[in-house]
């Protein structure tokens, strides 16, 4: 991938939620293995997932290029929540470990310092990151209403 990228771009898994890192472990695991099994991908689509344990999980890493949004895949960094986030809002620390990751990005030379930040349903057809989560993201830096 072509690195720094301009865009994060937010999602979640639309998955149960995990609170523990043996949840979340097996979340990620059957994330990969669905993705690749049933969508023949050659990978987990995200490049970080993160967990209701506060955790970071690393699915492409930072190189790769993610399957996560048509068209934006080979220009952005995917993270998603695992969970799904239509009414209830992330934990403080979930919310946490993705900011994380994208100040990690931004020092590392991964993430551009003027990246815009995007909900998944801004540039796929879709209704992740969740209406609760959307609305969270919205009030952080970098958010951007157009990609």
């Amino acid at each position: 991938m072509k690195l720094p990228v301009p865009y994060v771009i937010i999602s979640h898994t639309a998955t149960e939620f995990c609170s523990t890192q043996s949840e979340c472990t097996f979340h990620v695991r059957f994330a990969q293995t669905f993705h690749i099994e049933s969508r023949k991908w050659s990978d987990i689509a995200y490049n970080f997932l993160v967990g209701g344990d506060g955790l970071a999980y690393v699915g492409r890493s930072w190189d790769y290029v993610g399957a996560h949004a048509f068209n934006f895949n080979n220009k952005s960094i995917g993270i998603s929540f695992i969970g799904t986030f239509n009414s209830i809002v992330p934990p403080k620390m979930q919310l946490h470990a993705a900011q994380k990751i994208i100040e990690i990005g931004v020092k590392a030379g991964k993430i551009s310092p003027d990246y815009k930040l995007l909900g998944h349903r801004q540039v796929s057809k879709t209704l992740s990151p969740g209406d609760a989560l959307y609305n969270e993201i919205k009030k952080w830096p970098h958010w951007s209403p157009q990609p």
